[in-house]
């Protein structure tokens, strides 16, 4: 560990200053690219923050460099991993610019790091909290970089989570949503929210059991693991999301979108229903600003249909890294860079 630096797992109170670190360091090397970030907005970050420290404590760690005079330690850096089931993912991992260079990132993702990924034994299964058995499969590192920090990609890559895919920031204000197609007949909308007012409108909608036990199951299907407490967390924070299905119950994915232009997360079990999925959200859900999807390379089909409503691409792509395939990209859209 570097020398006057110590290692600790974040206070609540301190997520203000972990925000401010991750807006410091972008902010650094978007400037040196020309495109430096606005004032920062702190209160997304700290929310997330709040989210990730109360689903994984043991994954989130900041570096700490004392001050002299005996005046109160600084936060100069944080690094957050989050493990769903066989899955860990690194969603941030931040340093002060002006302490960059003297292994504290290096430091933060080995405190974050799992011990050692999820192995199991051929044909082990592993009992879910619905009672679900699930098989057991090999641990995957994974997380998503910007293209433009061959340091860090470098730093991954030795651990094998290397750069595999590209994903691509769309945004702007859907001009033309009704090229888009609609959802093809005897395909249905359920609204996921409180299962007391969707049974109020639609006495046929599934009740909460069903419906967390529906959306595990894409999930597993689509990305390869479940994570409800994340759906629990953005529909929180505002997202409105829709399971759809056919007239008959047939579950075949799900989609977010919301009203300040956050969009995602989608995953879908057909990926030739992308684009009506993505019509119906963008028809259903008028954002009072800009809209911002990140979309993945191999998902093409939502690239076309995004391009087509009237996004453009922004800014250079980020970069999916792993050590193994886990999820079908090309059937899916995440929620941000920061939780898939």
């Amino acid at each position: 560990m570097t020398q006057g630096i110590t290692y600790r797992p974040p206070r609540p109170e301190e997520l203000a200053d972990c925000a401010l670190v991750w807006h410091a360091s972008v902010n650094d090397y978007m400037a040196r690219l020309g495109h430096p970030l606005p004032p920062p907005v702190l209160e997304p970050a700290m929310r997330l923050g709040e989210h990730l420290l109360a689903t994984d404590p043991g994954h989130f760690r900041v570096a700490l460099k004392s001050a002299p005079g005996g005046r109160r330690e600084r936060i100069v850096g944080f690094g957050i991993g989050l493990q769903r089931e066989h899955v860990w993912f690194l969603s941030q991992l931040y340093v002060l610019p002006e302490e960059q260079h003297r292994g504290i990132g290096r430091a933060l993702l080995s405190l974050v790091l799992p011990s050692a990924p999820e192995a199991g034994a051929d044909g082990a299964a592993d009992d879910m909290a619905d009672g679900t058995k699930i098989a057991r499969r090999p641990g995957v590192l994974a997380t998503c970089t910007d293209s433009a920090q061959p340091i860090s990609n470098a730093l991954y890559g030795k651990l094998g989570i290397v750069a595999r895919l590209p994903v691509f920031n769309l945004v702007g204000r859907p001009s033309s949503p009704s090229v888009l197609p609609t959802l093809p007949e005897g395909i249905e909308a359920i609204a996921l929210e409180p299962p007391e007012l969707v049974s109020h409108r639609n006495p046929a909608a599934p009740g909460k059991a069903e419906l967390r036990q529906t959306i595990d199951a894409i999930d597993r299907d689509v990305l390869g693991y479940a994570h409800q407490s994340d759906h629990d967390f953005l529909r929180v924070q505002g997202r409105t999301g829709f399971l759809y299905r056919t007239s008959t119950g047939e579950p075949l994915g799900y989609g977010y979108s919301s009203q300040v232009g956050r969009f995602g997360p989608v995953a879908l079990l057909d990926e030739t229903l992308m684009a009506p999925v993505i019509g119906h959200l963008m028809r259903s859900i008028e954002p009072r600003g800009a809209t911002s999807v990140w979309v993945p390379g191999a998902n093409d089909r939502a690239m076309v249909a995004m391009l087509r409503a009237g996004l453009r691409i922004e800014g250079f792509p980020a970069m999916f890294c792993w050590t193994r395939p886990f999820a079908a990209f090309e059937r899916y859209m995440p929620a941000s860079l920061a939780l898939l």
